[in-house]
């Protein structure tokens, strides 16, 4: 592998602006540094790897014909934006990405005027360049507007609805579909590429919109004519969608042959109108075994080049993934009404072992997650048991379903709830933080909060027999590590489970905060109860403690407004009771990307963390003297 030293032209770019003064002639020995400097990052370091070398001399391209960041580059989800931060003066801080105080996982509004939109879910890029250039237009700004999207995020209603809107309005704009999903297919070859060049030129543009304007005043010609139009561009392309919705469709053409995404970007560039591109990649192009296995490379920790990602050691703990992952198999073999719902996010949610097994019961919708509850929603009402594996930050986007077409009917479907309060690099956009406070509001809904890896499996189960909605939320990770009871059993409905018994102090722990409240309690000799149902809550046993203890404290991995431990406030006043309570939480800010811990750290949830807030609120109220003599 090359040495840092030799990066001759990588070195010399800290801006677009450098890199629009090379000669085309340099940009492909420049590529070639990028992907072994991408290497070398990534064989020490932790983030997305493949997606980015794929989009190698595409980030280029749009970087050498744009005049960014005047002109707007939006890219869908962020994976594959690394070369971007790479040529936008990010280059020597790549190491610290996904890192607490280092570079966002994804574009970053406020991490760089190059980052004209912040991302990290997929599927918005369209709506957002389409608002540039509608904002450009209005304040008679000459700047353009790029969306990059993959084929994985166009299969969401969200960007169709952009495109539909966008062709309508015959926006200044240009969609660059990344299709890295296939391989380079015949279409991609020198006809085709030849006539990309033609189609996106602007003496054919020229012939297009004058032939439109003469014989759309002859019907019959007009028609014939648009649709031999559709049949030549049929035979070289699967534009005719796009176009129908508005765009001039250019593609598919091969986005690794640098010198014809040039041309083709130049020529896209002085073209007026809704523009679409569409790019055949390959993901990890340049490194023989990302692309042997994408799936391996997408997100990579540190390994030996030469060897590869070696098979990691199994934990000795099974994720609550996992964990899920054999529960949904095991139910599946007892009831054959079950079926797994998941918006594209089966590798993530431990589906693998279910789709080997239960092929025919697996349903992966792609990333759409409004459609991913609402088709739950219709198998539930026609006898099927659907679970839905979804991310609690994917599941906002299927809010309105929820509500609506599960709810709103009471209707029997279990959401298993993954990467619920802090996930790590991913950072904010990928944080679980709101799941209890958007879903105890609702009726008819149940809401679970494991504390190991057991009151997983049997919350699964519990929500799996009811006949209404129901929702376990678990962290991403692995759990304390207690012993799997392989028979399920259900488990009372709304009960608590009292933990520790001490004095003066309870804290009722919700979920994954139940080991960071026992160990805080044994500094101060305090209550603990497991309080496991957010909905219904245990108002019983909220009464008990507030008759035994001088201070209830509730701690939650979620946001404290509107969350679990505002169930307990509400128990409390509706039961006219006045008892001291104060609610730990998440607090009222982004928790920013890091490792789980450094987010917990961030956001005070740990058992120093929680001892200190206990102590201040004592201290404040002139109960801690009392509380340490009894």
């Amino acid at each position: 592998m090359s040495s840092e030293t030799s990066y001759t032209l990588l070195n010399s770019i800290n801006s677009p602006a450098d890199l629009r003064m090379l000669a085309e002639s340099d940009l492909e020995p420049l590529a070639e540094e990028i992907r072994d400097f991408l290497l070398r990052w990534a064989s020490q370091n932790s983030g997305h790897f493949a997606a980015s070398l794929g989009t190698v001399e595409l980030t280029l391209a749009l970087h050498y014909i744009y005049n960014t960041p005047d002109d707007r580059l939006i890219w869908d989800v962020g994976h594959q934006a690394y070369v971007h931060k790479i040529l936008t003066g990010r280059r020597d801080r790549l190491h610290s990405i996904r890192k607490a105080d280092g570079l966002a996982p994804f574009p970053k509004r406020d991490e760089s005027e190059y980052d004209a939109f912040g991302v990290g879910h997929s599927s918005t890029s369209i709506s957002a360049a389409l608002g540039m250039s509608v904002a450009a237009k209005r304040t008679g700004r000459n700047r353009k507007a790029v969306a990059i999207i993959g084929d994985g995020s166009i299969t969401a209603g969200m960007a169709f609805e952009a495109l539909n809107h966008a062709g309508g309005l015959e926006a200044d704009m240009l969609v660059v579909l990344n299709d890295n999903n296939m391989s380079i297919s015949p279409n991609v070859g020198a006809l085709s590429n030849r006539f990309a060049r033609i189609l996106s030129s602007k003496f054919y543009a020229s012939v297009r919109e004058g032939s439109k304007r003469v014989m759309s005043q002859v019907p019959n010609v007009w028609e014939l004519a648009r649709k031999t139009e559709e049949h030549v561009k049929g035979m070289i392309g699967q534009g005719t969608l796009f176009e129908e919705l508005g765009f001039n469709y250019i593609g598919p053409v091969d986005g690794h042959d640098l010198p014809l995404l040039l041309e083709t970007i130049r020529n896209l560039n002085e073209l007026s109108g809704p523009q679409f591109l569409h790019i055949i990649t390959r993901k990890g192009k340049g490194y023989a075994p990302a692309e042997d296995d994408p799936v391996k490379y997408h997100a990579v920790t540190p390994f030996d080049p030469d060897k590869g990602m070696t098979t990691t050691k199994k934990a000795s703990k099974p994720t609550y993934s996992k964990v899920f992952g054999d529960w949904i198999c095991d139910m599946a073999a007892e009831d054959q009404r079950l079926v797994a719902i998941t918006p594209a996010m089966r590798e993530g949610s431990g589906l693998v072992r279910f789709d080997k097994e239960y092929p025919d019961r697996h349903f992966d919708v792609a990333i759409a997650e409004q459609h991913s509850v609402a088709v739950a929603a219709g198998m539930a009402c026609d006898g099927l048991k659907p679970v839905v594996a979804i991310y609690s930050t994917f599941l906002q986007r299927g809010y309105d379903q929820l509500i609506h077409d599960v709810v709103v009917q009471n209707l029997p479907v279990l959401f298993a709830i993954d990467r619920a309060g802090c996930v790590g690099g991913d950072g904010s956009t990928h944080n679980g933080s709101f799941d209890l406070s958007y879903m105890r509001c609702l009726p008819n809904m149940v809401v679970m909060t494991p504390a190991d890896e057991n009151e997983c499996r049997q919350m699964l189960y519990t929500g799996f027999t009811l006949d209404q909605p129901a929702a376990v939320r678990y962290p991403r990770g692995s759990g304390p590590g207690v012993e799997i009871q392989q028979k399920m059993e259900a488990i009372p409905l709304g009960k608590a489970e009292l933990r520790r018994e001490g004095k003066n102090v309870a804290i009722l722990a919700f979920g994954s905060m139940l080991g960071t409240a026992l160990e805080a309690a044994d500094a101060i000799d305090a209550t603990v109860v497991n309080m496991r149902f957010v909905k219904p809550i245990d108002t019983e046993m909220i009464l008990q403690m507030a008759n035994q203890h001088d201070l209830l404290v509730t701690i939650e991995e979620n946001v404290v407004q509107g969350g679990a431990g505002s169930a307990v406030n509400e128990a409390l006043a509706a039961n006219g009771i006045t008892q001291p309570i104060v609610n730990y939480g998440l607090p009222d800010r982004l928790v920013e990307h890091g490792s789980q811990d450094d987010m917990l750290r961030d956001a005070g949830l740990t058992a120093e963390g929680l001892l200190t807030f206990i102590q201040d609120h004592l201290r404040k109220t002139g109960q801690l003297n009392s509380a340490k003599s009894a």
